[in-house]
């Protein structure tokens, strides 16, 4: 077979795994969901081998999206690292056969200070499926590699199952993308999350006209300010309108300097909340297309955001 055809073979192998799963679900997933929910402690994944990765991935994934969590691996803790698990805790403990022998300290653990122990296995009747008070049971499906049986299909099945959780549990707090940033400051998708309230220019940086102001001092605001634009306020200092460099440059040569802001502005200029997410911004300018965008906030403009202002801050 060529490589694509492996390929092919294993994702397809993996996919049908995966939709066995969905279909297979049981109300243990409701029970597990609602006791991590209101756990007062964290939920602590443990795992030996492709497992313990996952279990690390896992716990990784709960405490970005506002499940507290940590990974333990069972022979450190077998050797003092018990003591990071504390009695308001859970313990997910992850194992396709049941039958890891290093989980057996930390099982014995659980069961002496009455930790609950939720196991995420394929064998309900093993010594770790026995012992859990709550099973996230995976299909016993064939490995992709099905000679060697290294985990493959079983891994990608517990990374899924445990994104279920994830998810589930994010549902179920209200967890936004503004609590999401929070654990997210850096890199591309901390800039994305941030808002525009975040990145904005306000107070005396925002180029602001009245709807009287003549020209020959819009220009000079204009100038002065370097947005490229100034808005235009009625006497209610609500956004009515905006004058860009374009519009200026399409009235040269015209009355343009005899005019007033009103007789030159674009009326009802598209606007954002200041708690929208530099995305959402991105995406509306690129729609426009437009560069510059003014916050508004009960109709009155509180900031004025450029697109240099997303390429600095690596939304772009």
């Amino acid at each position: 077979m060529s490589a694509k055809e492996v390929a092919h073979r294993v994702i397809t192998l993996e996919a049908s795994a995966l939709h066995l799963m969905a279909e297979s679900l049981t109300e243990d997933f409701d029970t597990v969901v609602a006791l991590v929910a209101k756990s007062a402690g964290r939920l602590v994944c443990a795992g030996v081998g492709k497992s313990g990765h996952v279990a690390r991935k896992i716990a990784a994934t709960l405490s970005s999206t506002g499940t507290p969590a940590l990974f333990v691996h069972p022979t450190e803790a077998s050797h003092g690292d018990m003591g990071m698990i504390g009695k308001d805790d859970i313990v997910l403990a992850l194992s396709k056969s049941g039958e890891i022998p290093e989980l057996g300290d930390l099982i014995a653990y659980t069961r002496r200070f009455s930790i609950p122990l939720v196991a995420m296995t394929a064998n309900p009747q093993s010594v770790l499926g026995k012992a859990a008070d709550h099973l996230l049971l995976i299909p016993d499906a064939t490995e992709a590699c099905a000679e060697t049986r290294a985990p493959t299909t079983s891994t990608t099945l517990m990374i899924a199952l445990g994104d279920a959780l994830a998810v589930a549990l994010l549902e179920q707090r209200g967890f936004t993308a503004n609590d999401f940033r929070v654990f997210h400051p850096g890199g591309k998708l901390g800039a994305m999350l941030k808002t525009v309230r975040d990145l904005m220019h306000s107070g005396s940086d925002m180029p602001l006209v009245q709807l009287a102001t003549p020209m020959t001092e819009t220009l000079l605001i204009m100038t002065e300010k370097r947005f490229g634009c100034a808005g235009v306020v009625n006497d209610d200092n609500h956004l009515v309108g905006i004058i860009t460099d374009g519009d200026v440059r399409r009235r040269a040569g015209t009355d343009l300097i005899s005019k007033r802001a009103a007789d030159i502005m674009t009326s009802k200029p598209q606007g954002i909340a200041p708690e929208a997410l530099a995305a959402e911004a991105l995406n509306v300018m690129n729609a426009g297309p437009i560069t510059v965008l003014f916050a508004v906030e009960n109709q009155k403009p509180i900031g004025i955001l450029h697109v240099h202002d997303l390429l600095r801050a690596g939304v772009i």
